[in-house]
């Protein structure tokens, strides 16, 4: 306790010597939160220096640090012989904090009536997975990751001027890799485009909503695939998009049903490489369809690749893009398959008419992505890494799809029928016919979560109610080594016979027990 020189006493000041917080910055909160609580009054003398430091078991440095910070941000003021005073601004009307229980029992703040509107329409993205294990989506084989080439190169670019590292970024992107994305998808993806159509953006989402911004109008008609990408409908959703639940089957999008349902569309959205989540590939006559339709409804679409590099299963089909002899179709591309999450960062390829409406809203609105991460970015492809590290991860996700299959058909017979993928990092499994023990997506999940397994249900991805036939789980395996996906394969069989004691139904023979 800290006696003042008007006698009353500073009772709440406790200084923890073994927190990672300074000592200086513990007292200046302490002081602050009694000045600002009015404990301290207007005008009221502080301790001196050495008597609070005396008192609390500081070097007198200590508290003069807290002072001086309580000085600069106009809370007391000194007088020269006479000490600290509580600064007489304080006398000044402002509002009165409430009491805590107070503030529980208030009206919860008025939000806008589109976000309002809109929020209960947003799938929940916070539990996107950090690490990889059996069977978590969307993560690459970060074991397999060349880090000492990354590495190098990014000391390289913290070596160069200053002025390039530091400053703001170019708002479209980083030159030299807007260049390098335009080479690649010439080489790689029989695109034939500029690198002046080519824009860098925070991930994917940021592409998707910078689409939704520059095309849509609140209540717009837009096909979506469903089940579908889970980012990219949160970002249409976001921008008031009216989103038209269409069915996928074996060929992808199902057209038809799109012009029944919305014959006057404003944008589709796509993932005809490998579908979201179900993986399908989309075959070349529904592409010209889809293209087709677009013309003449004179609508746009958004053809999101997110991991299309990868193909494995023999010659993959060309890009929605690469046949777009309309030029209706906005690319969307992404690193965090290709490389790694964190990086976010991303790339649309706009058809030319687009090209000055999104330079001049970029330009507007948004002031780039970091330099030095397209900088790295540009050199890693520039030198060859990229396209050999694409090779190399198709060959290990390949193995890795076996390896799946392979345990599969040991360990799950008769239970989940898991589908063969020609590209990507994951795939489906789909519950057997009548089998009603595991026709619950919601139960298998969490019977399997219970054995350290994550599964994500098919109807998730959902808007509207999937056919039977594709209810399911989606199984992730780029991440994830042979000897885990076997581990994990064995605990997901565990997991459905879990579901069946509780439903009292008999085990299949054929498993081998966890």
């Amino acid at each position: 306790m800290v006696k003042r020189a008007g006698g009353a006493l500073l009772w709440s000041i406790r200084i923890d010597p073994h927190s990672s917080r300074p000592m200086s910055s513990q007292l200046h909160h302490a002081l602050r939160e009694l000045i600002l609580a009015g404990a301290i009054a207007v005008g009221e003398r502080l301790p001196a220096s050495r008597t609070l430091a005396r008192e609390l078991k500081l070097s007198r440095t200590t508290v003069i640090e807290a002072f001086d910070r309580l000085t600069a941000e106009g809370l007391i003021e000194s007088r020269v012989g006479a000490g600290a005073f509580v600064s007489a601004a304080l006398s000044a009307p402002r509002p009165r904090a409430l009491p805590r229980k107070a503030t529980l029992l208030t009206q919860p703040p008025r939000l806008a009536a589109a976000v309002q509107q809109r929020l209960p329409h947003l799938a929940d993205r916070s539990q996107l997975p950090r690490a990889a294990r059996a069977f978590t989506t969307a993560l690459p084989a970060f074991d397999e990751f060349p880090m000492a080439q990354w590495a190098r190169l990014a000391a390289r670019h913290w070596r160069s001027q200053r002025a390039g590292v530091m400053g703001y970024g170019e708002p479209l992107g980083h030159a030299p890799l807007r260049e390098a994305i335009a080479l690649h998808l010439r080489a790689n993806r029989g695109i034939v485009c500029d690198a002046a159509q080519v824009f860098i953006v925070g991930g994917a989402q940021q592409a998707f909503s910078l689409v939704a911004e520059l095309l849509l109008d609140p209540g717009d008609a837009v096909w979506f695939e469903n089940p579908g990408a889970i980012g990219a409908r949160n970002s249409l959703v976001a921008a008031g998009a009216r989103l038209v639940p269409v069915r996928v089957d074996e060929q992808g999008l199902d057209v038809l049903e799109g012009l029944r349902l919305a014959p006057g569309f404003r944008l589709a959205f796509v993932t005809p490489s490998h579908q979201q989540p179900l993986g399908v590939v989309m075959s070349l006559t529904r592409r010209f369809a889809l293209l087709q339709a677009a013309e003449e409804a004179g609508a746009w679409v958004i053809e999101d690749d997110y991991d299309g590099e990868f193909s494995f299963g023999g010659e993959p089909l060309p890009t929605l893009k690469s046949v777009d002899a309309g030029e209706r179709v906005v690319y969307v591309g992404t690193f965090s398959k290709s490389l790694f999450p964190s990086l976010r960062l991303g790339y649309l390829l706009a058809p030319p008419a687009l090209v000055p409406a999104l330079e001049a809203l970029m330009c507007r609105v948004l002031s780039g992505v970091p330099t030095h991460s397209q900088a790295v970015v540009a050199e890693f492809i520039g030198e060859g890494h990229f396209a050999a590290h694409l090779r190399r991860m198709r060959r290990l996700y390949a193995e890795r799809h076996e390896a799946l299959h392979s345990a599969a058909a040991t360990h799950l017979e008769g239970a989940l029928r898991v589908a063969r993928s020609a590209s990507g990092l994951h795939t489906v499994a789909h519950f057997a016919p009548g089998d009603a023990a595991a026709c619950d997506e919601h139960a298998l999940v969490a019977a399997a979560a219970a054995r350290g397994v994550t599964l994500a249900p098919i109807g998730r991805y959902a808007i509207a109610p999937v056919p039977e036939a594709q209810r399911g789980v989606v199984l992730g395996f780029g991440g994830i080594a042979p000897g885990p996906i076997d581990q994990g394969v064995r605990a997901l069989a565990a997991a459905l016979d879990d579901l069946r004691r509780a439903q009292g139904r008999p085990q299949p023979s054929a498993r081998v027990p966890a």
